[in-house]
């Protein structure tokens, strides 16, 4: 009766080593959960920069367009008051 109880000990112990090496497969350390983490951050950071740098590109161009509005507007205004200022003159007269 030796021979079978060393063997179904000799099994137990294997199966347990096979339950422990199937659970240390399936195991992810925290650090490298922390690193996934981390990763997921950094491409969400990215992404965000990439958004804000296009949206920054887009604001300065919005803002050069407006900047020639108004130049054109300006300059439109001054023919406009020294028309009016060259009619008034001439009913001074």
């Amino acid at each position: 009766m030796t021979e079978p109880s060393a063997i179904d000990a000799a099994s137990k112990r294997l199966a347990l080593a096979l339950d422990a090496l199937a659970a240390a497969v399936g195991f992810v350390p925290p650090l490298d959960r922390g690193e996934q983490t981390l990763d997921a951050q950094l491409h969400a950071l990215g992404a965000d920069r990439s958004r804000l740098a296009s949206e920054l590109d887009a604001a300065a161009a919005r803002t050069r367009t407006l900047e020639t509005a108004n130049r054109e507007v300006a300059q439109r205004l001054d023919a406009a008051i020294d028309t009016i200022r060259s009619v008034l003159a001439a009913n001074e007269r």
